[in-house]
């Protein structure tokens, strides 16, 4: 049975080829690319789910690449996996707020990495199989044509945002703990040290609620999780 295309984007060939041939053991189909032009072009031409992208590149950052693949229609639904050697904090923030899925510092062990891919494309195939169109208040989505409104508004979101409001939605009211969302957005197990989730609902926000500050739609019960206010709140 053929299985996803996946892209590795990575100007350390010996990275690219450790990830290929785990990736490839596990019958994915591989392309690769050593700079963020040619990562463009590739995704263009292939559409591949998903790209593991390098953060350090010789042209174009990874940064600069995840921009622009979340500002073209054709390419915004990619799954991105960023791969860095940087460790702080602020540089994995920028990723997501920048609309990476998933963040992974070097070095890493290539069986996660292919976990973090499996987990990543299984969301996204199990996500077809629910609710088509959904409506809490003033938020509305069409799960097929993925597109969502507040207050009749459309707003852009990532796959990853996508998948975390989609299954707010299906549960208005009910409160989600980290483990759960975790399990069920990105596909693994929540690490209390690891805040990516909480990066995610912020960004989350920003784009649905009309202050961030004060959120009303996605609201925070602390020391437990997230709930999506219901339709009487």
């Amino acid at each position: 049975m053929p299985e996803e295309r996946i892209l590795i984007v990575d100007d350390d060939r010996e990275i690219v080829r450790l990830l290929r041939s785990y990736l490839e053991r596990e019958r994915y189909a591989v392309s690769v690319a050593y700079d963020g032009e040619s990562a463009l072009h590739a995704l263009r031409r292939e559409l591949p789910p998903l790209m593991l992208l390098d953060l350090m590149l010789p042209d174009r950052d990874g940064w600069e690449v995840t921009r622009t693949v979340r500002g073209d229609e054709r390419l915004a639904n990619t799954l991105i996996i960023m791969l860095t050697a940087r460790v702080e904090d602020t540089d994995k923030i920028i990723g997501l707020e920048l609309g990476a899925d998933d963040y992974i510092t070097k070095p890493f062990n290539p069986r996660e990495v292919v976990a973090r891919v499996r987990a990543l494309l299984r969301r996204s195939q199990r996500r077809t199989a629910r609710a088509t169109t959904l409506v809490v208040g003033a938020l509305q989505m069409d799960v097929e044509r993925r597109n969502v409104q507040v207050r009749d508004t459309a707003v852009e979101l990532t796959p990853t945002e996508f998948s975390l409001l989609q299954t707010l939605m299906e549960s208005p009211g009910y409160v989600f703990t980290r483990t759960e969302l975790m399990d069920r957005v990105l596909g693994y197990d929540y690490s209390g040290v690891d805040r990516m989730l909480d990066s995610h609902i912020k960004n989350l926000r920003r784009k649905i609620e009309a202050d961030p500050r004060k959120p009303q739609l996605v609201r925070t019960v602390y020391g437990i999780g997230y709930r999506l206010a219901g339709e009487q709140e």
